[in-house]
């Protein structure tokens, strides 16, 4: 699956580039259901001794088991696979924490995964500059209702229902990076009952 081209949009909304391998200390790959499809790519331009330095933190999804025995074949130093990000944070966490100066961070798969993954890098004090990331797969949103806060995952359609408060919410391109999410708003405060008809945006 190809890199996700987004079009135009504001300011505060992601931007993601294509992984490269890079000169560091170590190598962080954090990854997600067809992320992992970049990291087989930068594979081909590496060789063994970039993954002697390599821990790959992968959470498959709905991929099952399509791409974690090739990225175990690697031979990263560190290999974890695990069901959910959240399942997975304690040992991302540990790891950013135990990052040497001159580490290289990787992220990539869904924007839900990078986007959380980079807070918790820059949070760790991992300079932007060591901090890579590319979309793969899914384009679903991770959403914060900004009535409740409530926090939505794998949004596709607009309007959606916010899982915690149950308002009908338009998505919005806005994003907050403190909390890894885009903004949806009430789309019938002004018109009490007039929802429109939901749309499938994302895959």
């Amino acid at each position: 699956m190809p890199k996700t081209v987004f079009p135009p949009s504001i300011n505060s909304r992601p931007v993601y580039g294509e992984l490269e391998a890079r000169p560091g200390s170590g190598h962080l790959m954090i990854a997600d259901a067809e992320g992992a499809e970049a990291i087989l790519d930068l594979a081909k331009t590496v060789d063994k001794d970039f993954w002697a330095k390599a821990h790959i933190i992968y959470i498959p999804k709905k991929t099952g088991t399509k791409y974690s025995s090739q990225l175990e074949q690697l031979g990263a130093g560190q290999f974890y696979a695990g069901p959910s990000y959240e399942a997975a944070q304690s040992r991302i966490r540990r790891a950013l924490h135990n990052c040497h100066m001159g580490t290289q961070v990787y992220l990539t798969g869904t924007e839900s995964l990078m986007g959380q993954a980079m807070y918790e890098a820059t949070t760790a004090g991992v300079p932007h500059t060591a901090i890579q990331t590319e979309h793969r797969g899914s384009t679903a949103r991770r959403m914060q209702c900004v009535h409740c806060k409530g926090i939505t995952e794998d949004v596709t359609t607009d309007p959606f229902e916010c899982s915690h408060c149950g308002l009908s919410l338009f998505v919005r391109d806005h994003y907050s990076r403190r909390i890894a999410a885009f903004q949806g708003v009430r789309v019938d405060a002004e018109d009490p009952g007039n929802i429109p008809e939901k749309v499938e945006l994302f895959k």
